[in-house]
């Protein structure tokens, strides 16, 4: 009996304390269909000066799942979803003093997130609170003095509740992944995005801010907080990637000391999507950000970055889906070898593993990254992997499908790269002259064929005697193919001679 009757006892409320700051590694509530996460406003009448902000206010997002279990549809975070939700003053309408105390007030008032899968739902609350935004983003831009702790911690929890939410719809992992096409299906837009937007904008000029110390501000834009905003990067919504992207960059500027760090947790994101799912919808944007970075990087390199090109870019050549990111991937690589030219032979053996057999379309991405490496690659570098390099080659020149024989057939237009296989012609002719061959006589295409006329002409003109020893060889192999073909067919008739003279017996 005792037992039920302190069952039946209120609890005791966590103290103000004993809080842990949004993005930081804490689970934050997400939006539901028939409750909204809202913070205590009541508490905003308490507030006297910035720096008692932090004593006064708890984290809305503080232990979530312990106040809200067993609460019924109409309450969230302990509370009521029928509680006020009235706009503050503005920031003109008080005097400087009170700016600092009712900026915290109105980052207050954003911690509630509202549902936006039922467009008649908060019409009213929704507004006030995207108006609310838009003043806290002037405010930002305007500022004129550091921010304190205070500020910084309660923006960054505002953001973390706001942008760290669960996936809606269901992310497409848990679809059967034959299902569908990435390059086909349309993104599926967030229906929250008037005010992700603006969370988003307001964050990113939060970090660009000169007023925002990065001492200061890298307590609570930690580890876990990147984590989460990494996480946010396979978002279907395009313009939240595009905001990501350069949010991300602008973090990996102002915070040296999480450089490192950022890099590790985009190499783990690409590992895991090469070797396990193949689904991810910022790899492109990630990518984009590691073209700039790699654009800084100090000479020489140093042996992680290399262990970076090997590790995750050239293995991201092997995903089918490569195609949605393959122009920032082809950037990234190109970016390493012109820094590092001596890096030209790993990167054109990598592109020689992952080649594609059966993917006509796949062919003529990688010949024209190819191109791109090729024209930053040096004499030396080049010898060490022409052969099996033009052998490659040798097979897209026969190849029945005209644009991969006519992509390269193109490697020619380039000065740069005809220099470098003239030098070395008495490898390459030889490797390459019976494509050339049978291209100019029996291609289907027209282009194909006038296209290797050309490429002929430049190996005749520039050496005559190893184009004529290389066709003399190639006439004989041809010969020597046809007696042989010849004698097979011979024996073939032979045997169905005998086969017929038996079973008229």
């Amino acid at each position: 009996m005792i037992k039920q009757i302190l069952g039946r006892l209120p609890k005791k409320p966590a103290k103000s304390g004993e809080k842990e700051l949004a993005g930081a590694g804490t689970s934050l509530p997400s939006p539901t269909a028939d409750a909204r996460t809202t913070t205590d406003l009541t508490m905003s009448s308490r507030l006297v000066n910035p720096s008692s902000y932090a004593s006064t206010v708890t984290n809305p997002g503080q232990n979530y799942a312990a106040r809200n279990a067993g609460a019924g549809a109409g309450v969230s975070n302990g509370f009521t979803a029928s509680a006020g939700y009235e706009a503050l003053p503005s920031f003109r309408d008080v005097p400087a003093s009170e700016k600092p105390s009712l900026f915290l007030r109105k980052l207050a008032m954003c911690c509630v997130v509202f549902d936006f899968t039922d467009p008649t739902k908060d019409v009213k609350e929704k507004e006030i609170k995207r108006q609310t935004l838009l003043e806290l983003v002037d405010y930002i831009t305007s500022a004129t003095g550091k921010f304190p702790e205070p500020v910084v911690q309660e923006v960054i929890k505002m953001v973390s509740i706001n942008l760290f939410r669960a996936p809606n719809p269901a992310p497409r992992e848990n679809k059967v992944l034959e299902s569908f096409d990435l390059e086909e299906e349309e993104p599926v837009m967030d229906p929250a995005w008037p005010h992700l937007q603006i969370v988003y904008e307001l964050f990113l000029r939060f970090i660009q801010s000169p007023e925002t110390d990065a001492k200061l501000a890298k307590r609570y834009i930690d580890h876990g907080f990147i984590i989460r905003l990494l996480d946010l990067f396979d978002s279907e919504d395009p313009r939240e990637r595009e905001y990501l992207k350069t949010i991300l960059h602008r973090i990996y500027g102002k915070f040296m000391v999480h450089r490192p760090f950022i890099r590790k947790a985009i190499n783990n994101i690409f590992y895991r999507f090469i070797f396990e799912t193949e689904k991810h919808n910022g790899i492109a944007e990630l990518l984009e950000i590691l073209g700039s970075i790699i654009n800084g990087f100090a000479l020489p390199l140093k042996e992680e970055h290399k262990l970076f090109l090997v590790r995750a870019l050239i293995p991201l050549h092997k995903p089918k889906c490569v195609a949605m990111y393959h122009q920032q991937l082809s950037y990234c690589v190109t970016q390493f070898v012109e820094k590092d030219c001596k890096l030209a032979d790993t990167v054109i053996r990598g592109l020689l593993k992952y080649w594609p057999i059966t993917n006509s379309s796949k062919e003529v991405m990688f010949l024209g990254e190819l191109e791109e490496v090729l024209e930053a690659t040096q004499p030396a570098e080049f010898q060490r992997c022409m052969v099996p390099l033009f052998r490659q080659i040798a097979r897209c020149l026969c190849s029945s499908h005209f644009q991969v024989a006519e992509r390269a057939l193109f490697l020619w237009n380039n000065d740069h790269i005809e220099g470098l296989i003239k030098q070395n012609s008495k490898v390459i002719l030889p490797i390459i002259f019976p494509a050339l061959e049978r291209n100019t006589k029996g291609h289907w295409n027209q282009a194909v064929q006038s296209l290797s006329l050309n490429v002929r002409k430049i190996f005749m003109d520039h050496d005559p005697a190893l184009f004529e020893e290389c066709r003399k060889k190639f006439e004989e192999e041809e010969a020597q193919e046809a007696s042989k073909t010849s004698k097979r067919e011979a024996i073939w008739k032979r045997l169905e001679e005998i086969a017929l003279s038996k079973s008229a017996q």
